[in-house]
């Protein structure tokens, strides 16, 4: 009895030293628990981004909320959580709600993004033009169906612009729950053309394998005066960096916590060398190409 009483106090010993050491964490720019808005479009990247950040720092927790913009910048103005990612900054009334408050806020941009337009691989169609998609936008006659991610979605918002619209026509836009809904769709119907962000539809996306193999990009081409307008440009890796794919955006991470701590690690991490090999290896572009170092030997005289 006494020997499994011993036992006992030896476990809750050990267990309370180990609660402790968790305890001990402290918040700094490697360590600690970040909570962080993700707009949906952009999540991929940004989960590969952490991903390797915390093997490279384990004692850095991050917990993610996943959602489309319009459902996740509410959440930052009400001050649930005050880092998020999202493809574009935040706008002047919304920098208000901080401003007021004395609350700095920081902005990085770490990666350009494109916003990708795909249609059934057997379509004879591949190209369209800037044009063409605003006029369906603005409801004119045309033969072409678009579908977005999502109704909420920064794409859907970013086409509203463009199109200099204040919602979308009753008749060919429609939307969808997700990107990858919107792939299975344009995998299995040829009537539509789909619209998400360009890291939905790279080979990383080994869920949807299947359905991208059904799927092909289409090029576009700019209207008259504009960067992009000489040719149709599909939304490669070269074009992004370039900046000839007319459909082009930043992804920046904004951070109001107002303190020195993972946000900020996390935010300076994203532009280093580290986590901008990890851009380019996603097939978006790079906030900033970094110089190869070239090791050149003297080769001697024989």
């Amino acid at each position: 009895m006494k020997n499994i009483i011993f036992i006992l106090m030896v476990l809750a010993l050990i267990s309370c030293k180990r609660k402790d050491k968790t305890a001990s964490v402290k918040e700094s720019r490697t360590s600690g628990t970040l909570r962080m808005l993700v707009d949906e479009s952009v999540s991929p990247i940004v989960q590969k981004q952490i991903d390797i950040f915390s093997l490279d720092y384990p004692d850095a927790k991050f917990q993610t909320t996943v959602k489309p913009e319009e459902k996740i910048i509410a959440a930052f103005l009400n001050d649930s959580v005050r880092v998020i990612v999202m493809p574009r900054l935040l706008s002047k009334k919304e920098e208000k709600y901080y401003n007021q408050r004395g609350i700095k806020i920081n902005s990085i941009r770490f990666a350009i993004d494109g916003i990708a337009l795909i249609t059934n691989k057997d379509n004879i169609d591949s190209t369209i033009t800037v044009k063409e998609v605003i006029d369906v936008l603005q409801g004119r006659n045309s033969d072409k169906k678009l579908v977005f991610d999502n109704a909420y979605s920064s794409t859907f918002q970013y086409f509203k612009k463009l199109a200099n619209i204040s919602q979308f026509p009753a008749k060919n836009v429609y939307s969808k729950q997700s990107s990858n809904e919107v792939i299975k769709l344009i995998a299995q119907d040829k009537n539509f053309i789909g619209i998400l962000g360009v890291n939905w539809v790279s080979d990383q996306n080994t869920e949807m394998a299947q359905y991208l193999a059904q799927v092909k990009l289409l090029g576009v081409k700019d209207e008259k005066g504009k960067v992009g307008n000489d040719q149709f440009y599909k939304p490669t890796q070269e074009n992004l960096i370039n900046g000839v794919y007319p459909f082009l955006r930043n992804i920046n991470i904004i951070d109001c916590e107002g303190r020195d701590g993972l946000g900020t690690g996390f935010a300076t991490w994203l532009r280093s060398q580290r986590g901008q090999l990890i851009v380019l290896k996603s097939g978006l572009g790079p906030h900033k190409l970094m110089p190869r170092e070239i090791n050149l030997t003297k080769e001697s005289n024989k």
